[in-house]
């Protein structure tokens, strides 16, 4: 819990500081008085000013911030300060003001992004170690060691880029095209599959597994890193190190062989031969149940010791200066594509709803990739400020993106729209966006 709160914290100070920070460069580029720069909300717990009037301050809710500058709308302004006033800016000047917010928001990404690629992107090849039967990919030619190489007109070269390939198709219906290297040729043979709404009724547990594709792992042997307290592995005596060789009169030899069977026996007694110590001892193990889509699965709580993989398993590119930032700038792209894509999908009632995520969701990935390294946790900042640049810059009231069609349409008019108008509509906004909120906490609550 401490960890993803402190992944959280770390996360969303860095985007919010940056998103105003946009904000607020261009508005004193523009000529603006900006009177209070602030990252949170509420109380603030720490302040500062600077020779130009500006109050820095840390509040203590970190779920957002805001930029408050000199405008007559807001108070009363001085004869001699007018001229500072955002009001009386041109409109030119407040939009670029109010982009400068997200467009920092996807300039940050690409740093990010350009960041990982100066340390070395590392990553795993595409290679079949399973295909499900009756699945979406069983219909095509693909074979158990072939290695993906493209999918629907990107090009894959790790797992990373299958998922995210995937994640275009959610909701398409039609034939696909992908192509594949197969194991000991070295040309590319492509072939098809027929999709129809792919998961648009569902929020995808996994898009490789829900196409019907294992990627191929290295045997691991099924011993014991931890015992999670208080579950069906603790109550049967099971320790740490120890390694499961049979169950029943049925030999073990893989991790994966282990947990098919217990997923596949909720409340039923097993007996478990484990060796401990060079000596083999027996157990009784009933695994737990959990319903999941309506079919109970059995669970024990254990952590399996992970295997080092040799470096045949790995693809790792280096990327000097100006490449790392061509990558950066790509992978940015990419991603503001599947969100607005996603956002698009949504609307249409192409994905469903479940899908959307909130603080709970979004601060367990935190922790999850703060976990698995600076890298992940870089890549993990990169796609949130990604998101919250396009989000942001949605034509809804109270957004960024709200104002600036007000300004594009104040531009085209040449006079601004009413208040009584943008009063009403930032009302319809703000409760928009209040019950997405409670849709997207519904969510994680319910995936909790």
């Amino acid at each position: 819990m401490i960890q993803s709160v402190l992944s959280i914290i770390v996360a969303l100070g860095v985007l919010i500081t940056f998103h105003e920070f946009g904000h607020y460069i261009v508005a004193r580029a523009c000529g603006v008085k900006v009177l209070r720069f602030s990252v949170g909300f509420g109380k603030p717990i720490f302040k500062w000013v600077n020779r130009l009037g500006t109050e820095f301050t840390l509040a203590l809710i970190p779920l957002g911030g805001y930029v408050r500058m000199l405008d007559e709308r807001e108070g009363e302004v001085l004869d001699t300060q007018k001229h500072e006033a955002f009001n009386n800016k041109t409109v030119w000047q407040r939009i670029a003001i109010v982009a400068a917010g997200p467009l920092a928001n996807f300039l940050l990404a690409i740093i990010l992004y350009a960041v990982v690629a100066l340390q070395g992107v590392q990553t795993v090849s595409p290679v079949i170690g399973g295909i499900k039967a009756d699945s979406i990919i069983a219909q095509s030619s693909l074979q158990i060691g072939d290695e993906l190489t493209w999918i629907n007109g990107e090009d894959v070269a790790s797992w990373q880029q299958v998922n995210l390939a995937l994640a275009n198709l959610i909701g398409q219906s039609g034939t696909y095209s992908f192509r594949y290297i197969p194991q000991g040729g070295s040309t590319e043979i492509e072939s098809e599959i027929r999709l129809q709404a792919w998961l648009s009724d569902s929020e995808p547990v996994g898009l490789i597994s829900e196409l019907g594709l294992t990627p191929k792992r290295p045997k691991m042997p099924a011993i014991v890193e931890k015992v999670l307290p208080d579950g069906a592995a603790e109550r049967a005596g099971l320790k740490e190190n120890d390694r499961v060789v049979k169950i029943d009169d049925d030999l073990i030899e893989d991790w994966q062989e282990f947990v098919g069977i217990v997923q596949k026996s909720p409340q039923q007694a097993l007996s478990v031969t484990i060796v401990r110590d060079n000596q083999e001892i027996k157990l009784m193990l009933t695994p737990n149940s959990r319903d999941i889509e309506g079919e109970a699965i059995g669970y024990v709580g254990l952590m399996v010791k992970p295997v080092v993989l040799d470096a045949s398993w790995y693809k790792e590119t280096q990327y000097g200066f100006f490449e790392s930032i061509a990558y950066g700038i790509d992978r940015s792209g990419q991603m503001i594509n599947l969100t607005l894509s996603s956002i698009y999908k949504m609307i249409k009632g192409l994905i469903s709803i479940d899908n959307l995520s909130g603080p709970i969701t979004i601060a367990k990935v935190a922790s999850a990739s703060a976990e698995s390294g600076l890298q992940s946790f870089l890549q993990f900042m990169a796609y949130l400020s990604i998101s919250l640049g396009v989000l942001n810059l949605l034509p809804i009231p109270v957004l960024d993106g709200g104002h600036l069609l007000f300004y594009v349409v104040e531009a085209v008019r040449r006079k601004p729209v009413s208040e009584k108008i943008q009063y009403l509509a930032y009302r319809i906004g703000a409760s928009m966006l209040f019950a997405l909120m409670l849709v997207a906490i519904f969510n994680d609550i319910a995936r909790l």
